[in-house]
């Protein structure tokens, strides 16, 4: 690809996008560099929406497995 070539980003790809400003925004606001320090690591529900994000991101929201 080269560098003059515009890369298109699909629903997936924006939604998940704006989940990962979200999510370092929460980091930073805490001082952390990532979730896994962070007490409410297994409760957050932000963090389950990232990952949920990125789950639809792989799979473009269709239900069931992923192809790669």
């Amino acid at each position: 690809m080269s560098e003059h070539e515009e890369i298109v980003l699909d629903e997936w790809e924006l939604k998940l996008e704006k989940m990962l400003v979200e999510l370092k925004s929460c980091q930073g606001s805490n001082s952390l560099k990532s979730c896994t320090p962070c007490s409410a690591f297994f409760e957050c529900e932000l963090r389950k929406r990232y990952v949920i994000s990125v789950y639809e991101s792989m799979n473009k929201g269709s239900t069931g497995g992923f192809e790669f």
